[in-house]
């Protein structure tokens, strides 16, 4: 068992989340990280999904994604150079005894303070998951009032591109489907 990171371009329309969400649960699949945004191609949005699985459940995944009417292209960046960032925003209990010692950490991390009150501290930290892990790990002995992470984004390293995929270009109606290479078929 291993993380593996699948990344799904999707059409940008209602209910696309849920039938995602649908087919990891209907697979018996933990996420262990989702995030949702928009690219640079108007109407398309990007996936990115953290699942800890063998390589032939991924390989289940990433076919059992293109099944999807709304997905457009799978890339899984498991075994290729990519790049990983997440967000975290850490709010640390504080006194006037250990607020310099926590500042301090803050600025060991190159995390930045966001905001501060007599007895907070929040900090907004990005990094590597493994990064936003341990400067959890170093503030937990303050007290943590309250953490949040975004979860995983990941891009490809370098110019060569992560699937043989064409672009993504919808053009047709409602009675498409996907063959095997994810491309958008008119019936």
């Amino acid at each position: 068992m291993a993380k593996h990171t699948l990344i799904a371009y999707v059409e940008d329309v209602p209910g696309v989340l849920n039938r995602v969400a649908s087919l990891f649960r209907r697979r018996n699949f933990n996420i262990d990280s989702l995030t949702v945004g928009g690219t640079d191609q108007p109407g398309v949005s990007r996936l990115t999904v953290v699942v800890e699985t063998t390589e032939a459940g991924a390989r289940i995944v990433e076919a059992n994604l293109y099944k999807l009417v709304n997905v457009l292209r799978v890339d899984d960046l498991t075994h290729k150079a990519s790049l990983t960032r997440e967000l975290g925003l850490v709010k640390v209990r504080v006194t006037p005894e250990t607020r310099a010692q926590v500042l301090q950490l803050v600025d060991v991390f190159r995390a930045r303070v966001v905001d501060v009150d007599e007895k907070t501290i929040t900090a907004e930290v990005t990094g590597t998951p493994e990064k936003i892990a341990k400067f959890e790990l170093i503030l937990r002995p303050y007290g943590i009032a309250e953490m949040v992470r975004t979860g995983a984004v990941s891009m490809a390293r370098g110019h060569e591109p992560v699937s043989s995929a064409p672009p993504l270009v919808r053009t047709a109606g409602p009675a498409d489907h996907h063959d095997n290479s994810g491309i958008s078929m008119s019936v």
